[in-house]
């Protein structure tokens, strides 16, 4: 499944691996859990998206009610709602979020 349109009812679905409707460019996360006990300062980071992903370059937005987002230097594949979004700086994790919604 690439998409779902819920007011309508609908799944899409695509064939291939290399389809766009696979790759974000952004994300919104929520129930964020940070190592430090508070989010870091906006700004230049890394994240992963899925299990063992090469570190993607993104920069981080916070929103006062606790959710972020991510900006990402290059489209990423799956981004998927309820999956986690984990930030580092470096080797350093500095915690993290669950997915609420993909960007393109």
């Amino acid at each position: 499944m690439a998409r779902k349109d819920l007011e309508h009812n609908t799944l899409c679905v695509v064939q291939g691996h290399d389809h766009p409707w696979l790759l974000s460019d952004a994300l919104q996360a929520g129930d964020a859990s940070w190592c430090a006990g508070e989010p870091p300062a906006p700004g230049a980071y890394a994240a992963k998206t899925r299990y063992r992903q090469v570190d993607a370059p993104c920069r981080l937005d916070l929103d006062p009610s606790g959710a972020f987002s991510l900006q990402f230097d290059q489209p990423q594949w799956a981004v998927t709602p309820g999956q986690s979004a984990v930030l580092y700086d470096g080797e350093v994790c500095l915690g993290g979020g669950v997915i609420a919604a993909a960007g393109d």
